[in-house]
C-alpha cells in the first residue's frame, strides 16, 4: 500500500516534483491512458537510488519512464509510482569529442548540443522522440546508425540498488534489445564517443534525415513510433501492405495511410482500440504471409 504523505515527505526532502493521480496521457507520446498513483520527476541519480529503495523496501509497484515514446498506457492505468527521467534529469557534457548525457535528456537535445560542437555521429538519430536513457535500453536506431555505434559506457543503477558502470560490451546490445529489458535496473546517465566533424555539414544531414521523417511517417498524429519490430527477411510495414490493411481501423487508433509501420491515435483512441487494432493486424499478417509480428512499444498495465 502507498502512504502518498509519506511519499511526498520524501521527494520534498529529495526536491523532487511529485504529482498524485496523474494521467500518463499527459506523459506518453500516444496520448491516451489512465492515472497512476504518483508520478515523481527524478531530479539526480541519488533522488532515483534513494526512491528506488524506498520503493522496494516498501514492496511498492513502479516504472521508470522518459518521454514515453515507445508505451502503450491501460486505460485503467498503472496501480503504482511512475518515476520520470525527463526535463529535471538532463544534463548534457561535453569534453573533447566525448559525450555524457543525464538518462533524461531528449536524444533531440544531445544531437543538437553535438552538432554545436562539431560532433558527428548522432546525425541519423536526430528526431527519434525519446531519451538518451531510453534509447539506449531498447538500442534505438534510425537510416543505418544504432545506439551501439556510438555508446561507450553508461551508469546504471543495479537490482541491489548500487550506481555501476557498464561498457557497451557488456549491454549485449542487439536489434531494439539490451541487457537493461530483461534486468530490473534503472539506466542513469549514457557516455558516447562521436567523431570531429564540420558543424554546418553535420546540421545539413540532420536537416535532410528530420526531412525524411517528415515526408515518410505521420508526426503530425500521437503514435508510439514503429509499432511492430522488423521480422527477420521481412519489413512490417511491407507485409501490412501487402495484406492490404493501410487505412484499417478499430475506434480511434488507425493503421496509418502514410507508413503503414505506425498505429496512429486519430484523437479518440483508446489502450483497447489500439491493442484490438495491433491483434487483428498480427492474425491477418500471420494468416496471409506466415510471419508473426511482434510489438514494439512496452504495454504498462
Amino acid at each position: 500500500m502507498i502512504n502518498l504523505d509519506e511519499l511526498t515527505r520524501l521527494c520534498e526532502k529529495l526536491g523532487c516534483r511529485i504529482i498524485p493521480e496523474c494521467p500518463l496521457s499527459e506523459y506518453v507520446t500516444f496520448r491516451f491512458g489512465g492515472c497512476c498513483r504518483a508520478l515523481i520527476s527524478i531530479n539526480s541519480a541519488q533522488s532515483a537510488a534513494e526512491l528506488i529503495s524506498y520503493m522496494r523496501d516498501k514492496t511498492i509497484r513502479y516504472d521508470i519512464i522518459g518521454r514515453g515514446s515507445n508505451i502503450i498506457v491501460d486505460d485503467n492505468g498503472f496501480d503504482g509510482v511512475i518515476l520520470l527521467f525527463g526535463s529535471d534529469f538532463a544534463s548534457i557534457e561535453i569534453n573533447e569529442n566525448i559525450i555524457r548525457c543525464d538518462a533524461g535528456a531528449l536524444l533531440a537535445s544531445a544531437c543538437v548540443h553535438a552538432q554545436q560542437s562539431g560532433l558527428s555521429g548522432m546525425e541519423n538519430l536526430f528526431g527519434i522522440p525519446g531519451t538518451v536513457g531510453g534509447a539506449l535500453f531498447m538500442n534505438a536506431g534510425a537510416y543505418g546508425t544504432e545506439m551501439n555505434d556510438i555508446v561507450i559506457s553508461a551508469e546504471y543503477l543495479d537490482e541491489d540498488g548500487k550506481i555501476r558502470t557498464i561498457s557497451r560490451e557488456e549491454m549485449k546490445l542487439s536489434y531494439r534489445n539490451s541487457i537493461f529489458s530483461d534486468r530490473s535496473c534503472a539506466i542513469l546517465s549514457v557516455t558516447m564517443q562521436l567523431e570531429n566533424g564540420d558543424p554546418d555539414e553535420i546540421k545539413k544531414a540532420m536537416n535532410e534525415c528530420m526531412a525524411k521523417r517528415s515526408a515518410k511517417q505521420p508526426l503530425e498524429y500521437p503514435s508510439a513510433g514503429s509499432t511492430f519490430k522488423r521480422p527477420e527477411g521481412s519489413y512490417a510495414s511491407l507485409l501490412i501492405d501487402q495484406c492490404g490493411l493501410k487505412g484499417m481501423r478499430c475506434g480511434g487508433a488507425m493503421v496509418s495511410e502514410k507508413h503503414s509501420g505506425f498505429v496512429i491515435n486519430l484523437g479518440y483512441a483508446t489502450c483497447n482500440d489500439v491493442l484490438e487494432l495491433c491483434s487483428e493486424i498480427q492474425k491477418i499478417v500471420k494468416d496471409k504471409t506466415g510471419y508473426i509480428l511482434e510489438l514494439e512499444p512496452v504495454i504498462l498495465k
